[in-house]
């Protein structure tokens, strides 16, 4: 599940950055007076500001909650460990116990 996120946030930076030199590339290209394509240069570098500020938020919300996960995940890894390892202890005391008392000789 992660792992899209990840995958789909690489893509739409990708396409942001594509989408993004077009643009520049065609206003610098356009037939238009040098004033008007710097101000267009600007509307387009803080869209693409916005939009990278938008995508890093999610981004991090994606990791925070791929962290909590992994928390969550070894927190019961560890909680079905400490079973394990208790009722081992437990096996091992009936089975002390057993040889302690010894065979019955009848």
């Amino acid at each position: 599940m992660a792992d899209d996120r990840g995958t789909s946030a690489m893509v739409f930076l990708a396409f942001l950055s594509g989408a993004t030199m077009g643009a520049v590339a065609a206003l610098l290209l356009a037939p238009q007076a040098g004033d008007e394509s710097r101000d267009q240069i600007r509307k387009y570098a803080r869209r693409a500001e916005n939009d990278l500020r938008d995508l890093a938020g999610r981004a991090g919300e994606a990791f925070e909650e791929v962290v909590g996960q992994g928390k969550e995940f070894v927190e019961n890894k560890r909680s079905v460990l400490r079973e394990a390892f208790d009722a081992g202890r437990e096996a091992i005391k009936r089975e002390r116990g057993r040889v302690d008392e010894g065979p019955d000789r009848g």
